[in-house]
C-alpha cells in the first residue's frame, strides 16, 4: 500500500515538473529570442537607443519588482491560481507585443510579460518542492534548472529565424502556442490546494521602495552616457537610489510581512552566497546580447547568423549544469561554485584579450565555451550551498530572495553593458548601435564600438573576480 502511494505521489511530482519545465522553458525561450532579434525589432520599429534598451531592462526590473510581492499574494490566494494567472498574462501579452505600432508600446507589454513570467519564476522552485518527496527533490530541481539551459541553447537561434524569415513580430508571437499548451497542461495537472488558513499580509511601502530603489539605479545607468552624469534625469534616479536604500532596509527591519528578510543576512554562508550569486549574474548577463549585437553592429551578420554564433555560449552551459549534479557526489558545492565563478573569470577575460573589429571566431567561440561551463557549473552548485541544510519552512522565503538578488543583478547587468558599450560614441549614433547597422556607417564609429564593449568586458571580469573571492569568503564562514 504505502509503495502504491509513493508510486502515486511520484507520478504527479513527475507531472508537476512537467509543468514547470515547459513553462521555464516558454519564458527562457521568450527571453534569449529577444536579445538576438533585437536590432532587428529596433529597424522595424524606429525604436531608438533609449527604447531598444528598455525592450530588455524594463522586463528585468518589472520581474525582479514583483518577484517577491507575487510570492506573497500566492501565499493569500494559492499557488496554482497565481502559476495559471501568471501563464495567462504571459501569453496574453505576448499576443499582444506582436500587434504593437512602435516601440514603446513594446516596452509597456513586455512589462505586463514581465508580471507574468514573475507570477511563474516565484512559484515554480514551490511548486517542484512541493511535489517531490524530499529524498527525490534534487532530482526534480535538477531538470527544472535544465529547462533554462535548453531555452538558452534554442532561443538564440529560434530568434535570428523568426526575426529574419517571418519578421519581428514572429519573435512574440511564437510564444502563444508553446503559452496555451502548458496553460491547459497546468489547469489539468495542478491539484487545488486543500482548504486552510494562509499567511496574510503584503508590505507594500517595501514593494514601492524596492521600484523607487532600482528604478532610480536603472534609470542612472541606462541614461548617462546618453545624457551625461549632470543631466536632472541621471541625476534624480541616482538621489532615488541613494535615498530610498537606506529607507528600505530601516522599512524592512520593522515590517511585520518584509519583502526582504533582513535577519537572514546575518548568517555569513548565506550573506556571501547572495552577494556571489547577485555578482556573477552582473558579470555574465549581457553576455548573449553583447555577442549577437557585436556580430550584427561591428560585423554585419544578419539574426540567424548572430544567433548561430553564440551557441557555444549555450551548448557548454547546459552540459555543465547537467554534469555539475554528478561532480557534487565528488566535490562540496560550494567548492565546485568558486570552480565555476573562476571559469566564468577565465572566459570573459580571454574575450577581453582578443576583442577587435576582425577577431578570428574561434577565438570568441573558446571564449564563450568558457563562460558557458562557468555558469553551467556555478548557477546549480552556489544553490544547492544556499538553500543545502534549510528546514522547509525557511525554504520558501531564501530561494525568493535569492531570485530576487539574482534578478537584481540580471537588471544591474543589463543597465550596465548596454551604457558602457555605448559610452565611447556620440550620442546621435547610439541608435545604430542596437539596430544592428553600425558596421555599415564607418570604420571610426566601429572603432569606437569596439573600445566600448573593451571597457564593458574588463568591467565584466572585475566583478567575476569579485565573484570568486565572495565564494571562498562563503567556504570559510561557519
Amino acid at each position: 500500500m504505502a509503495a502504491t502511494s509513493t508510486t502515486s505521489s511520484l507520478g504527479y511530482a513527475w507531472r508537476t515538473l512537467s509543468v514547470v519545465s515547459m513553462a521555464s522553458v516558454l519564458t527562457g525561450l521568450g527571453g534569449s529570442a529577444i536579445n538576438v532579434a533585437l536590432p532587428e525589432i529596433a529597424r522595424n520599429t524606429g525604436a531608438g537607443a533609449t527604447a531598444a534598451g528598455w525592450i530588455l531592462l524594463g522586463y528585468q526590473l518589472t520581474t525582479t519588482v514583483l518577484m517577491v510581492v507575487f510570492g506573497r499574494l500566492a501565499d493569500l490566494f494559492g499557488r496554482r491560481r497565481m502559476y495559471l494567472l501568471g501563464l495567462a498574462t504571459y501569453t496574453g501579452a505576448a499576443l499582444l507585443a506582436g500587434l504593437a505600432p512602435n516601440a514603446w508600446v513594446i516596452v509597456a507589454l513586455r512589462v505586463l510579460q514581465a508580471a507574468g513570467a514573475a507570477m511563474l519564476l516565484t512559484n515554480s522552485a514551490a511548486l517542484v518542492s512541493d511535489a517531490f518527496p524530499r529524498e527525490r527533490l534534487g532530482e526534480g530541481m535538477g531538470v527544472y534548472v535544465a529547462s533554462f539551459s535548453i531555452a538558452g541553447l534554442i532561443g538564440p537561434t529560434l530568434g535570428g529565424v523568426l526575426a529574419e524569415s517571418l519578421g519581428w513580430r514572429w519573435v512574440f508571437w511564437f510564444n502563444v502556442p508553446i503559452g496555451v499548451i502548458c496553460l491547459v497542461w497546468g489547469a489539468v495537472v495542478l491539484r487545488r490546494p486543500p482548504p486552510g488558513r494562509r499567511e496574510s499580509g503584503l508590505d507594500a511601502p517595501g514593494s514601492a521602495l524596492v521600484l523607487l530603489t532600482l528604478g532610480g539605479l536603472l534609470m542612472a545607468l541606462s541614461e548617462f552616457s546618453r545624457l551625461g552624469w549632470q543631466h536632472p534625469v541621471v541625476l534624480g534616479g541616482l538621489a532615488a537610489f541613494v535615498v530610498g536604500l537606506p529607507l528600505f532596509v530601516l522599512r524592512e527591519r520593522r515590517a511585520a510581512y518584509p519583502v526582504v528578510d533582513m535577519g537572514l543576512f546575518r548568517e555569513r554562508a548565506f550573506a556571501f552566497g547572495t552577494l556571489a550569486s547577485f555578482l556573477n549574474a552582473v558579470a555574465r548577463m549581457g553576455m548573449v546580447f553583447l555577442v549577437a549585437l557585436y556580430f550584427q553592429a561591428v560585423r554585419g551578420d544578419d539574426p540567424v547568423q548572430a544567433g548561430l554564433k553564440v551557441l557555444p555560449l549555450a551548448v557548454a552551459a547546459m552540459i555543465a549544469s547537467v554534469a555539475s549534479g554528478f561532480l557534487q557526489r565528488l566535490l562540496s558545492a560550494r567548492t565546485l561554485a568558486v570552480a565555476g565563478a573562476a571559469t566564468t573569470t577565465c572566459g570573459l577575460t580571454v574575450m577581453l584579450a582578443v576583442m577587435s573589429a576582425d577577431t578570428p571566431y574561434p577565438a570568441v567561440a573558446a571564449g564563450l565555451v568558457l563562460i558557458g561551463l562557468g555558469s553551467g557549473v556555478f548557477l546549480p552548485s552556489n544553490t544547492t550551498a544556499i538553500l543545502d541544510g534549510l528546514p522547509s519552512n525557511r525554504l520558501g522565503i531564501v530561494n525568493a530572495m535569492r531570485l530576487m538578488v539574482q534578478n537584481t543583478g540580471n537588471v544591474v547587468g543589463t543597465g550596465l553593458v548596454l551604457s558602457i558599450i555605448t559610452a565611447p560614441l556620440p550620442a546621435a549614433l547610439h541608435q545604430s548601435v542596437f539596430a544592428g547597422t553600425l558596421a555599415q556607417l564607418s570604420g571610426e564609429a566601429v572603432g569606437q564600438l569596439v573600445t566600448g564593449y573593451r571597457w564593458a568586458l574588463g568591467t565584466m571580469a572585475t566583478i567575476s573576480v569579485l565573484t570568486v573571492l565572495a565564494c571562498l569568503a562563503r567556504r570559510k564562514a561557519t
